[in-house]
């Protein structure tokens, strides 16, 4: 453990529990990640972000890194090799894959915003916004499924859909994709390089998802303490740490088992309504027109209705056209949480205290379909403050400078600004669930 990374480690910490924040030096320091965006002209996609020195693929040496569960999460059919990351990040970052040649996957996915855009939904071509919050890219070999509502099983699957989504990409199909490329020589080449073969669809989706197989991101203050270094983290972030799997009951969607603590992944892998957006929709309506016109297995027309329509708040209903899935989405993992807002699928909180203060309440009062562990957690101000400290021990060294600068926005906004704070609600007892309608 060197000094310079328990610096680190106790400046975030301390940042989180209101001490003097002080800036480190080196390099150009990326702006805050929910800092306003520059509005883009009407009709455009926000410019394609540089590649840069963190779209580098990550060592499996990372203190906390699992190597093992990473080597597994490679198929069989898809093994990494050098020259298939190198294509895949090429393509990442290829805006010929859009249909007017205006956006890429690193639109969304921006390595100097931890593989995310700092926008609540998305933009994809013409300027099209979305409904979904990009999550990052970040450790998402470890994901059981893909997308918010898990409707890819592999990175190969999700791959593909973003392009051909209209409110993305814009390909009108898959084809189209590989016509935009396969034209060019450096790809020729670089294809039978990584595949032996032509350039083709499978191939494209393949050597894409094989680059973001690439990214697993540890290394963290946390991991370091967890490793046995009592100096990595301050006090406030050891008593986070006890809250987050006691009193605050985050342990209960964050850890494979409610008993044992994970320091790995922080998911259960399963999705959960809790209580984000539902009361501005007409649920049930939206619940029989999903069941009218999608089919489930039809992923691309679940995909267009996740991104481009109203019954996206649905969730993994969309999917399943199960009752119990309404309004439920995937627990995402939350190593770089702090530097990945603004939080939730549709992006709705801006601050780590805006959705601590929303599980505090106990979220929705009128949520026939709230998740049965939500409930008022009475937590005081300091111990949202210690929460919050944990949360930023989680981030990976490559984005330490990025994450002094979010904890000190983030916590000046919460001094002033706290939209979903109900200290009543907090404190009271855990309101009564309507009974869900017929869908």
């Amino acid at each position: 453990m060197t000094t310079s990374r328990v610096a680190w480690g106790l400046l975030l910490v301390a940042a989180a529990s209101g001490a003097v924040l002080a800036l480190g030096c080196g390099g150009p320091v990326p702006g805050p990640v929910s800092e306003e965006q520059a509005p883009e002209a009407a009709g455009t996609a926000p410019p394609v972000p540089k590649m840069g020195p963190l779209a580098a693929g990550r060592s499996l040496r990372q203190v906390g890194l699992p190597a093992e569960l990473a080597r597994a999460a490679v198929p069989a059919d898809n093994p990494q090799t050098p020259e298939k990351i190198a294509l895949g990040q090429k393509l990442f970052f290829d805006p010929r894959l859009s249909a007017d040649g205006t956006v890429a996957c690193a639109t969304c996915h921006d390595p100097a915003r931890a593989f995310t855009d700092g926008r609540p939904v998305s933009v994809g071509i013409h300027g099209r916004t979305g409904q979904r919050n990009a999550p990052t890219i970040l450790n998402a070999l470890f994901n059981k499924t893909q997308f918010w509502d898990g409707r890819s099983k592999t990175l190969e699957e999700q791959s593909g859909l973003p392009i051909i989504n209209p409110v993305e990409m814009g390909q009108p199909s898959p084809d189209a994709a590989v016509a935009g490329v396969a034209g060019v020589e450096e790809y020729r080449q670089a294809f039978k390089k990584a595949f032996g073969r032509r350039v083709n669809g499978q191939d494209l989706v393949r050597a894409i998802a094989a680059y973001e197989r690439s990214l697993p991101s540890f290394g963290s203050p946390f991991d370091h303490f967890v490793a046995g270094d009592g100096k990595a983290i301050d006090e406030a972030a050891r008593r986070g740490w006890e809250l987050f799997n006691t009193k605050a009951r985050c342990n209960k969607c964050h850890a494979l088992t409610e008993t044992k603590r994970d320091t790995t992944n922080f998911t259960d892998n399963d999705f959960h309504n809790i209580g984000i957006g539902i009361i501005r929709h007409n649920v049930v309506a939206l619940a029989r027109q999903a069941q009218r016109e999608l089919a489930s297995g039809d992923a691309e027309a679940v995909d267009r209705a996740a991104i481009g329509s109203d019954m996206s708040v649905l969730g993994r209903f969309l999917l399943t056209k199960k009752a119990a899935d309404t309004a439920s989405f995937k627990t995402p993992n939350l190593r770089n949480v702090l530097v990945t807002g603004p939080y939730f699928h549709d992006g709705s909180q801006e601050t780590l205290w805006d959705v601590i203060d929303h599980y505090n309440k106990g979220a929705g009062l009128q949520n026939p379909w709230l998740d049965e562990d939500i409930q008022p957690l009475a937590l005081t101000e300091p111990e949202i403050d210690d929460l919050v400290a944990f949360l930023a021990s989680l981030t990976s060294p490559e984005y330490k400078e990025l994450a002094v600068r979010e904890l000190k926005r983030q916590q000046a906004l919460s001094r002033t600004n706290r939209p979903q704070r109900d200290t009543r609600r907090a404190f009271g007892p855990k309101p009564p669930r309507p009974k869900p309608p017929q869908l």
